[in-house]
This record gives C-alpha cells, sequence and structure tokens, in this order.
C-alpha cells in the first residue's frame, strides 16, 4: 500500500507532526500509521539540520588539498553534493523511504523559510528522487496550526523560485569565501576567514573602532541659570545646531555669562505647549526581538535566537521567529484575538478592554502588503506556564507577549514645554514635559522591571515647569558655570550592530541606490547572529561585556582587502538580488556570474595590488612562507580593450588598464580540467595571433573571447 513521506528539518518537529497526525508506530527511522487530513496513509521522517552540503575543494579535485596560488581561482563547472559524514546514517534512512516504491509522493515540511528550503532540495536531489512534491509552510507549531497547514499544501513548484535563490546564496557563500580565504591566507602567511557577509559586518566594527581611537574630546562649557521655580540653559539663537547652541567653548566667555546675568531681572520671552504621541512600538520581527532582547536582557544575538527558537519548536508558545517582517496578514485577526485572551494575568487588565469589542486594526499592525513569507513574532493562542519556563524562555517570551499587547493600546500622549527666558540680551532655554495619558507605557511600568534610568547631561534634561506665560518676569538667583567634554562614539553591542547591518544601504551616497537598497542590509534575520559569533570565532572581535570591539586582527584584515568585498553596499546588493531571485523571478545564472567575476578580480587583488602587511602568526599554524608577488608586462595587445598590453603574474594574464575598467583576464590553468596544458606567454602569444593552437594532447582554440580546449582523438580513445 502507497503513502506520502513527510520530510522535516528536525526530529522534534517530527515527533510534533507525527502526534498530530496520529502516527504512533515507529519503524525504520521514521514514524507511521497516521493519515492526512485528505485520508491518505502517511509516514514522517526527519533530518537533522543539513544532512547535505556542497562538496569541498579538494573533494573535487585531490590536487586542491594543497593551497596553491596557482590553482586560484576555484571555480567549478558543476557545484557538486555530498551528505555529511556525522549525519549520513539518517541520509541512508530517508534516502532509502524516497526510494521505496511504496512511497507515492513527498511532503517537504522543513523550516517554512529559504534555508528549509534548500535543506530539503538538496536531499531530495541527493537521494536522486523524482516524485511529486508538496510543500507544507506554518508559522506556528501548534496543533491547530500543524492541522490548518496540511489542510492547505501547496505544490513545491511555488516555492521554486526562493529554493533557486538558497542555492545561489550557498554557492556564493561558497566561492567567494573560499577563494578569498585562500587567496589572502597565502598572500599574509596567516589562516584569514573572509566571507561575503562576515567581511562587510567586520568592516562596521573595525570603523567604529578606528572612530574611537582618533576621538579627541574638546572641552566646552554650559551656563544654567536658576530662575527660582525653574532653570534655564544659556544658548545662542542664531546656531541652528540644537545641540552646539548651548556651547561655550571658552572658559573666559562662559564665565562672562554668568557674571552678566546673576542678579538681573528674566523675562519670559516665548513659552509653547505641543500636544505630542508616541506611538506603541511595532511587533517585532528577528531582528528587532534581538537588539531588544540585548539591550534589556543582556542576550546576545544568538542566545536570543536559541531560545527564540525553543518557545516556537518545543513550548509552541510563539510563532515562528526567523521572521523579517513586523506587521499581520488581515486574516490573522481571528488568531490574534485567541493569542491575547490566552495571555490571562498578569495581563488582563489591558487584554480584557480590548477583547470586550472589536479588536482594533492598525496599520502598524495589519498590512498584508508588508507581510513577507512570514508575520511578525506574536504568542500563541498556547496558554503559556510562565513559571515552570526556563528562565530564559520566561524573560523573552514576557518580552513578546508585552509586545503583543502593547501595539494595540493608545499611544502614549504628553505635552512638550518650551520656555525661553530672556535676562537682558542672554537667552535661557527651559524645556520639559506634561504627561496627559500613559497609554501603552502603562503596561510597561506595570509589567516591566524598571531599571535605573541613566544619568542624563545637563543638556538632557527634563523639568516639571510651573504654568508661564509670556511676559512673566523672574530673577536670575544663581548662574552656574559647568564644564563638559565631548564623548567619543560608543562601542557596538550586539543591538546596535544588528541594526548597522539591517539598514547597511542607509549609509550609501547615491540616492537612487539608496532607495533601491531599503529593506536589503547585510545577511537576513535568521544569519545575522552566527555572522557575529563567526567573526569572535576567528579572532576578528571579542566581546567585553556587552559591547563588540575589531581585535587588530580584523582591523589588519581591513586594511588589505579591496572595497568589493569590505563594502556593505557590495553585500547589500548581493541580498537584493537574492531577494530579486526569490521573488522576482530574477536571473539565478547571472547573479552567480557575477559572483564569479567578483572572485577572480579578488584573487588578482591578493595576487598583485593587495598592501604589504605584517600579520601575527595563527598559533595552530605554520607560517607559510610569503612571497611578494610579481608580474611583467608583455608587449601583445590586449584582445578585450585593444589599447593595453598584457600583463603576466604566477596565476594569469590580464590588461595592464585594468584600474580604468578592462575586465580582461586568462587563468593560466582555464583549460587544465578539460585535460589541457597550464598557458604559457609562447601558448597565449600564438593563440591571439592564429586562433588555434595544435598540440600533442590535443587543439586550444580562442573564440569570442574565450580559450577552448578539445583533446586528440588518441587522447579520447585513451579515456575510453
Amino acid at each position: 500500500m502507497s503513502f506520502t513521506l513527510i520530510i522535516t528539518e528536525k526530529p522534534s518537529v517530527a515527533r510534533d507532526i507525527a502526534r498530530v497526525l496520529g502516527c504512533k508506530q515507529r519503524t525504520d527511522g521514521c514514524l507511521s500509521g497516521g493519515r492526512l487530513p485528505t485520508g491518505e496513509e502517511c509516514r514522517v521522517t526527519w533530518a537533522i539540520g543539513h544532512l547535505v552540503s556542497l562538496m569541498e575543494p579538494e573533494e573535487l579535485d585531490p590536487r586542491y588539498k594543497k593551497w596553491n596560488a596557482a590553482d586560484l581561482p576555484i571555480l567549478p563547472a558543476e557545484m557538486k553534493l555530498k551528505v555529511l559524514p556525522k549525519t549520513k546514517a539518517q541520509f541512508a534512512v530517508i534516502r532509502t523511504l524516497l526510494r521505496s516504491r511504496d512511497v507515492a509522493d513527498v511532503i517537504c515540511a522543513t523550516d517554512a523559510g529559504r534555508e528549509g528550503e534548500l535543506i530539503f532540495r538538496y536531499i531530495y536531489h541527493m537521494a536522486g528522487c523524482t516524485k511529486p512534491v508538496r510543500r507544507l509552510w506554518i508559522s506556528s507549531m501548534t496543533d491547530e496550526a500543524i492541522r490548518e497547514g496540511f489542510a492547505r499544501l501547496k505544490p513545491a513548484s511555488e516555492y521554486d523560485a526562493l529554493y533557486q535563490s538558497a542555492r545561489c546564496r550557498s554557492q556564493a557563500d561558497w566561492l567567494v569565501g573560499m577563494n578569498a580565504s585562500r587567496a589572502f591566507t597565502l598572500r599574509y602567511g596567516t589562516l584569514l576567514s573572509i566571507g561575503r557577509v562576515q567581511t562587510p559586518t567586520l568592516e562596521m566594527l573595525v570603523r567604529r573602532r578606528a572612530e574611537i581611537e582618533a576621538f579627541e574630546a574638546k572641552p566646552y562649557w554650559l551656563v544654567q541659570a536658576d530662575f527660582g521655580d525653574f532653570n534655564g540653559l544659556w544658548f545662542d539663537p542664531a546656531n541652528e545646531d540644537a545641540r552646539a547652541a548651548h556651547r561655550i567653548l571658552e572658559e573666559g566667555a562662559a564665565q562672562a555669562v554668568a557674571q552678566r546675568v546673576q542678579g538681573r531681572p528674566a523675562r519670559v520671552e516665548r513659552a509653547t505647549r505641543e500636544e505630542k504621541r508616541d506611538l506603541p512600538p511595532q511587533l517585532f520581527d528577528l531582528t528587532s526581538l534581538q537588539r531588544e532582547a540585548n539591550q534589556k536582557l543582556g542576550f546576545t544575538a544568538q542566545r536570543t535566537l536559541t531560545v527564540a527558537q525553543s518557545l516556537y519548536e518545543k513550548f509552541k508558545l510563539i510563532t515562528y521567529p526567523r521572521t523579517d517582517s513586523r506587521h499581520l496578514p488581515k486574516d490573522m485577526l481571528d488568531k490574534t484575538r485567541q493569542a491575547l485572551a490566552a495571555l490571562g494575568e498578569p495581563y488582563a487588565p489591558w487584554t480584557e478592554p480590548l477583547l470586550a469589542g472589536k479588536l482594533p486594526m492598525p496599520s502598524r499592525v495589519f498590512n498584508d502588503a508588508k507581510v513577507s513569507d512570514h508575520h511578525a513574532i506574536l504568542p500563541t493562542p498556547k496558554r503559556a506556564d510562565v513559571a515552570a519556563l526556563p528562565a530564559d524562555e520566561r524573560r523573552l517570551y514576557e518580552l513578546i507577549a508585552r509586545r503583543g499587547v502593547a501595539v494595540f493600546l493608545p499611544p502614549y500622549l504628553y505635552d512638550a514645554v518650551r520656555v525661553v527666558t530672556a535676562v537682558e540680551s542672554d537667552m535661557f532655554l527651559s524645556t520639559g514635559r506634561v504627561e496627559r495619558d500613559a497609554g501603552w507605557k502603562a503596561l510597561y511600568r506595570a509589567l516591566e522591571p524598571q531599571k535605573a534610568s541613566k544619568k542624563k547631561t545637563l543638556e538632557e534634561q527634563e523639568q516639571t515647569l510651573p504654568a508661564l506665560a509670556v511676559g512673566d518676569t523672574r530673577t536670575a538667583k544663581k548662574a552656574t558655570v559647568k564644564q563638559e567634554a565631548t564623548k567619543p562614539p560608543t562601542p557596538h553591542t550586539d543591538a546596535s550592530l544588528l541594526y548597522a547591518m539591517e539598514h547597511a544601504g542607509r549609509e550609501i551616497d547615491d540616492a537612487e541606490m539608496r532607495e533601491r537598497m531599503k529593506g536589503h542590509g547585510l545577511g537576513t534575520p535568521a544569519t545575522r547572529a552566527a555572522i557575529l559569533e563567526r567573526l569572535i570565532a576567528v579572532g576578528y572581535a571579542e566581546r567585553r561585556g556587552k559591547q563588540l570591539m575589531a581585535t587588530d586582527k580584523g582591523v589588519g584584515l581591513i586594511g588589505v582587502a579591496p572595497a568589493d568585498i569590505t563594502s556593505p553596499e557590495t553585500t547589500g546588493r548581493w541580498e537584493k538580488g537574492l531577494d530579486d531571485i526569490a521573488r522576482r523571478g530574477a536571473s539565478p545564472e547571472r547573479f552567480l556570474e557575477g559572483i564569479r567575476r567578483l572572485c577572480e578580480s579578488l584573487v588578482r587583488y591578493a595576487a598583485d595590488q593587495a598592501p604589504d602587511a605584517a600579520f601575527e602568526p595563527d598559533p595552530a599554524q605554520k607560517p607559510a612562507a610569503r612571497k611578494k608577488p610579481t608580474s611583467r608586462t608583455l608587449d601583445v595587445k590586449c584582445p578585450l580593450c585593444g589599447e593595453g598590453s598584457l600583463s603576466e603574474n604566477s596565476k594569469a594574464f590580464g590588461c595592464s588598464r585594468w584600474k580604468l575598467g578592462c575586465a580582461f583576464t586568462l587563468w593560466k590553468n582555464a583549460v587544465m580540467r578539460q585535460g589541457g596544458p597550464t598557458l604559457t606567454e609562447a601558448l597565449v602569444r600564438a593563440l591571439l595571433q592564429s586562433g588555434s593552437v595544435r598540440g600533442s594532447t590535443g587543439t586550444l582554440y580562442w573564440k569570442e573571447g574565450k580559450v577552448y580546449f578539445e583533446p586528440s582523438a588518441m587522447l579520447k580513445l585513451e579515456k575510453t
């Protein structure tokens, strides 16, 4: 009897799905005996994360085991897959099931995202399976959500574009990381890890460190006047910079102001009261949750992701966490009501009034156009036993639950009061606020542990002001001079670096490109935490409490790497390209061709243009002999631009006008994989002159800017 095979990403998810579908018998590495809502018999099996990955270079060709500059760049025509050794037993189970004659079709139930799609497709292809596939796409692991998901399965073909995006991301990371890391490691004689997202993120840390180290504190002086029932801070009305207007750069000038106004009559020249409102915060996506947890709970980005995944998979208390959306679709209204009702105490004083009537649908919460693959993170309708949760899960769940309620509460209303008081020609500013309605902030004041507020500078302080009107008079009873100093930029934390990664496109000078790059930063919400941990693991960054600081090794790498790999703009464009593949059907091969050209450029740069630099030797690595690359110019015109001359180095022939934009590169190992020879100066000269060169092993051809090799008939016969 035939059955449907369901493949999940993790054993825990398999157990949940099996329980909902009634699969109670464990046989042959799967859970069986259940049925889909449509009545078909089903069995559930599981991966253990990635079971299949791209082959390493030395697995493609043994000669790549030794890192050799002459072999770079390594640009395989086919990116082959391999089964990971640690989980090969589980892959064998899945392959046997996929090839079973009893399996009629397959359901992909891996995580509903780019990486989950890749995990399943790699397994499916490696197993040689061609059976029809449907896709389970759910954002919650509650029993109800699982049943609903199986009731609306979709053909896997609807997710082909998502897979192509995932495949391109995987191959791009392999190509850039492997070629660039080998090229720069060989150039500098110490292990240097370079990555498509990792290196631009490091650049942000290095830049911040440089800003801090270059900073010079500059003193300034403030003058505060005491008018009896309120204070005022001196300012220069002609200075449009609100903060700089208060600062006096010479102590003598500040003392002169204080002496001039002390004891003198004062008059209120302006008094304004403006009603203002702070809207509730939006729901969390993963990045904003990681930032909030770092700021309020001290969690690292990775710790937040791990705990959120536990709340999603193990406890079923939140929806899918690896999301980049902060909105809900409108059809989630009923589920949202159920989630709010399930919160119970201590949220009842706020949820009960909401649930007594029609739940509001503000566009800041419900907006179909702003929901991506998954909606914002929300508590599920499952009632939580908060006291029984582990400490980390409890604290993060409370953060999410508070936000889930706050988004529906009224805005925080207050009056912003500004008073300008004149003491003859000197002006003093007083600011304050009068709360009118605590709104959503009442929830946080009642339920969130209140930390001691950070001490504010004299310029930041607000005060409770008396009722003042233009023409009111006072006396400047006392004038005080206080010395301050400009402060350096603060070191990055997980929260600030995640924000910088998310909004990397904002730093682009080109306005049109900056607009196109909106929403396309460095990495994705699901990968950013791993990037931060990777920087620490390879010795490029270190934690100092909450702070993240670039190390000397990290600074050194950014100092020698080209902008092509360090620029957040470049990587942001790649992320946009991957998104265009997933959402708009852009060409995967065009994207990868750009990545291959980048690899060629990075290898050439490391060989010829990278500056001399000294790195501390890696303790785990024997220092490699560093050879300064040499190149020489040939009296051969460039076949691409026709203006430059060919130059030769140890790995390739290029154009002398490469800095002016000529991209001609002819790698010496270009035809070796087809059985051809290493290209030499003599061969290249003859090839460009006549278009073909015949040798004992075959014939070289030069056609349309590319070199081809055709083995001789005798060699073909020997191979067969």
